[in-house]
């Protein structure tokens, strides 16, 4: 589990889902765990390439942290190709195209995926129905998993993340339709956080503008 969002030996290697969730309250280290997973990705190997899909504006306010030891002048950098979009028609319109890529990408991340329902829609009005906001993230989710399901290379991945203010995502019933694979976060106090997936859990933190992994619990062996 915790390969995944931390350099590890064997943060290359590993079952990969094909549409992960990861969900947690705001301020959690988010950004930052897709970020250095999507690192995770590129680096194991030449060939991969990772889309990062987000808003560009608070990911420059918020811009993500790195896991110590890593060097950010790395060439692996030049494969994780960012790519903004403002609502829910920007992510339609990507995966609508997806299939007419002739080099995909080893992964495809979704920063902050429900925060792109709550605002203006494409005809312009906001987007305040509850029922409403349902319906468009149920057609998106099952526009990305055809694209990925369908994708010509096996290895091609979707992974989002979702803010939520309780224990579980507020629109787990939505998520669960297409997604096996969900990772929580929650508060540990001292700016820990633990992250939990399957009865498995790390504690971890961000501390002097770095992603720590402080430790591995249930069974992970340091």
């Amino acid at each position: 589990m915790v390969e995944r969002f931390f350099p590890t030996k064997s943060s290359s290697g590993g079952r990969r889902e094909k549409m992960t969730l990861l969900s947690g309250p705001i301020s959690s280290g988010k950004t930052s765990l897709l970020f250095q997973y999507a690192l995770n990705v590129a680096s194991a190997s030449p060939s991969n390439r990772v889309v990062f899909i987000c808003h560009r504006k608070r990911l420059e306010a918020n811009p993500p942290f790195l896991s110590q030891g890593i060097d950010p002048s790395s060439d692996v950098f030049n494969r994780i190709h960012m790519k903004y979009v403002d609502d829910d028609e920007g992510i339609r319109r990507y995966f609508a195209a997806f299939h007419l890529h002739l080099d995909l990408p080893a992964a495809v991340i979704i920063d902050d995926f429900g925060d792109f329902f709550t605002q203006l829609n494409s005809n312009g009005t906001l987007m305040n129905s509850s029922r409403a906001r349902d319906m468009a993230m149920v057609r998106t989710l099952a526009l990305c998993h055809n694209a990925i399901t369908h994708a010509k290379k096996a290895t091609c991945e979707l992974f989002i993340s979702e803010t939520n203010p309780g224990d579980s995502p507020r629109s787990l019933f939505i998520y669960k339709r297409w997604i096996t694979t969900i990772f929580t976060i929650k508060g540990h106090g001292d700016g820990s956080f633990l992250l939990r997936s399957n009865g498995k859990s790390a504690k971890y933190s961000i501390a002097l503008q770095y992603l720590i992994l402080e430790e591995m619990i249930d069974g992970l062996a340091e």
